[in-house]
């Protein structure tokens, strides 16, 4: 009898339910597993289950799905655009879809997985939304058009113009996928509608405006006709959906362009906002402003989080929302309200011409800032005496620090910068102890404004990004000294035409194209810019920003003294930070006894009902770290190929635990990768 006894427990793992991870950040938004055999007392023995590389990787490129894994099968997506199905449990490459049709891609993307729905993988490329069979890799030809819509169609603007795409998957709720965006940054700019579809036939069903319409709620906050040329107010991080309430949850961008908006005077909804719609209908519920008329790009840069709190003793479903200045925005779920006070402070007015920056922004009460918010002199790095010399006496050429200070051409210091604070990785949620897990970037930005070139369509159109002289700010924006060398012209018209990555497409300039890419080539300007006659052409612009400048010392580490990146447990009960700690190092640096500094980080953290917090997300040690979830005690890491700059996603097959993680890497300047890796106990028999 104990013989039978002990042969049935060791078959009970055949037959436990599998346990997927079925959508993009888990249900809620959370990044949460109650999977249970992975512990703080044996993570210490996860080991490789299995790794598999698409063989894509190239300078600077980038990989950062959170993989999806439904009915043992995982998907994700590779650094050159093709959707793949792996095997969970083993690795195997199922089948691959390349969505680029076949493009010989050699420029970076950003891309953050998939969508799954019954039987269809949803996916985007540029442009297109492909809905894709999820058994065989074949685009459902019935979906769209032959198997894919076109995202520009349906703005109500002539769509050839406009460059739209996707890097966050969609959201699905009931036989709607709903989708937000990513749009220039820049003039003339697309909106950022958010849309639904229908799973089955790719018809729209519904479309919110996030630039108001006349008749609008919000219409009153921008000038009149605004709508008709401004763009941005785009939910390009993602969306959250609760289905019990049956709402969807946005979180929003700044408006177009983002340093100077003498076009766009008023607050600006809704840009900068959480939106709570009806997802069947798209009809708003409710919506709150964190940044009025922004001037800063401080984009909401992750989807919201639906948490469940407790106050005075009872359960409240709430939005937490993580923000790049360090914020935390609390609100109630169903009516907007916040469940901490936020107060709305004075803040500084531009000096710029035409600029009329908002005189109150607001500053959440509780929880305190999770990101140090301002530079300043006794704040300078004193990794040596030179950097230490250095960095002040740049500092000293610029505006004294404040928050919300507005751009001037003098230079203003954005802290903690365009890259947070949060990121687009998003906040884990333990519903069980009410923490909040983010990790942070604490690196201060130059903003500076120049006024516009009346001799150069490259100044004008081109050196915000990458600089009058070219040299850009490698690899967020790459140097073009030398492109030719790099590009045929043919390969630069078309980039300029339609854009790529962060870049906005440029068709709308004509032969002024093919000016730019000579100018490229050969560093002879054809065209000088007639500014009285562009002065009334929609959206002109009378300054433009710089560049976007990372400030960094002399040997090119932070200015600032140490921690450079941090990762945080926020209690949303009380409104109060439990535990924070360094997080990410410079190798070179931790040679030299420097350790523990922080460092850059980008993608999301994933916490366990067990007691544990996983994160990968570090860009120049590319480690996987797991943490002790109440203490931030480090418990477990390992190196991975290439930074894991991706949220990672935890399943269970036949009985055996899993957390698998994207290792992508290419940001500032790592390495760059294109592998997937599955970690697991070791198998028992």
């Amino acid at each position: 009898m104990a013989r039978i006894l002990f042969a049935f427990l060791c078959l009970l793992p055949l037959f436990s339910a599998d346990t997927d991870w079925p959508i993009n950040g888990g249900p809620y938004n959370i990044r949460y597993s109650e999977l249970t055999q992975i512990t703080p007392a044996n993570v210490g023995q996860l080991r490789v289950a299995w790794t598999w590389d698409a063989q894509e990787a190239f300078k600077d490129s980038e990989m950062q799905s959170n993989p999806i894994i439904v009915d043992g099968m995982l998907f994700a997506t590779t650094p050159k655009m093709h959707v793949v199905a792996l095997d969970a449990r083993t690795g195997k490459e199922i089948w691959n879809f390349d969505a680029s049709g076949g493009e010989p891609i050699q420029r970076r993307f950003r891309h953050r997985g998939v969508t799954v729905h019954e039987d269809r993988v949803f996916a985007t490329y540029r442009n297109l939304l492909w809905a894709i069979d999820r058994k065989t890799g074949q685009p459902i030809r019935s979906f769209g058009e032959d198997g894919h819509i076109d995202l520009r169609k349906g703005l109500g603007r002539p769509y050839e113009k406009l460059s739209v795409s996707a890097s966050t998957p969609g959201v699905i709720y009931g036989d709607l996928i709903i989708f937000g965006s990513s749009v220039p940054e820049t003039l003339p700019g697309a909106p950022g509608d958010l849309r639904a579809y229908d799973v089955r036939t790719g018809a729209l069903r519904w479309t919110f405006h996030t630039i108001p319409h006349p008749g609008e709620f919000g219409y009153n906050t921008w000038p009149k006709d605004a709508w008709k040329v401004s763009g941005g107010a785009n939910a390009w991080a993602g969306l959250s959906v609760d289905p019990k309430l049956g709402m969807v949850f946005a979180a929003t961008g700044s408006a177009s362009f983002d340093f100077y908006g003498a076009n766009r005077h008023g607050d600006n909804l809704f840009a900068n906002c959480v939106i709570a719609l009806d997802a069947k209908t798209g009809k708003r519920i409710w919506h709150f402003q964190g940044v009025k008329h922004d001037l800063w790009d401080l984009d909401f840069p992750a989807a919201p989080s639906l948490v469940t709190v407790t106050r005075k003793g009872k359960k409240v479903d709430a939005v937490a929302q993580v923000t790049k200045q360090g914020f935390v925005f609390l609100l109630d779920r169903r009516t907007g309200s916040p469940l901490f006070p936020i107060e709305y402070r004075k803040v500084p007015a531009s000096k710029l011409d035409g600029e009329k920056a908002a005189s109150t922004q607001p500053f959440p009460v509780k929880p305190p800032p999770f990101a140090r918010q301002v530079f300043t002199e006794d704040m300078v790095t004193t990794r040596t005496p030179e950097a230490h010399q250095a960095v002040l006496e740049q500092l000293r050429k610029l505006d004294p620090a404040a928050m919300y200070t507005p751009p001037s051409t003098r230079g203003t210091v954005l802290m903690p910068g365009t890259d947070g604070g949060a990121e687009w990785g998003g906040a884990a949620y333990d519903p069980e102890t009410g923490l909040l897990y983010v990790n942070s970037n604490e690196q201060p930005w130059i903003i500076r404004m120049v006024t516009q070139d009346t001799t150069s369509l490259y100044n004008n159109n081109c050196a915000g990004c990458h600089k009058a002289d070219r040299t850009g700010t490698p690899p967020t924006f790459p140097s073009l000294v030398g492109i030719g060398e790099r590009r045929t012209r043919a390969e630069l018209v078309k980039y300029i035409n339609e854009g790529t990555g962060r870049m906005p497409g440029f068709s709308h300039l004509r032969n002024g194209v093919d000016e730019i890419v000579t100018f490229l080539l050969t560093g002879k300007d054809m065209a000088a810019v007639d500014l009285t006659a562009a002065a009334k052409e929609p959206g002109y612009q009378k300054y433009r920003n710089e560049g976007y400048i990372l400030m960094r010392d002399p040997d090119g580490y932070p200015p600032l003294k140490p921690p450079w990146g941090t990762l945080n447990a926020i209690d949303l009960n009380k409104g109060e930070i439990r535990w924070r700690i360094p997080f990410g190092e410079y190798p070179e640096l931790a040679a030299k006894g420097m350790k523990d500094t922080g460092s850059d980080n980008y993608g999301g953290p994933v916490v366990t009902k067990s007691g544990l917090l996983f994160i990968g997300a570090t860009s120049f040690d590319k480690k996987f770290r797991a943490y002790d979830k109440l203490t931030g005690k480090l418990l477990w890491e390992t190196v991975l190929p290439a930074a894991g700059n991706a949220t990672p996603s935890m399943y269970e097959i036949g009985g055996r635990q899993y957390i698998v993680i994207v290792c992508g890497g290419g940001k500032n300047d790592a390495p760059s990768g294109s592998s997937i890796v599955a970690f697991a106990l070791a198998e028992t028999r």
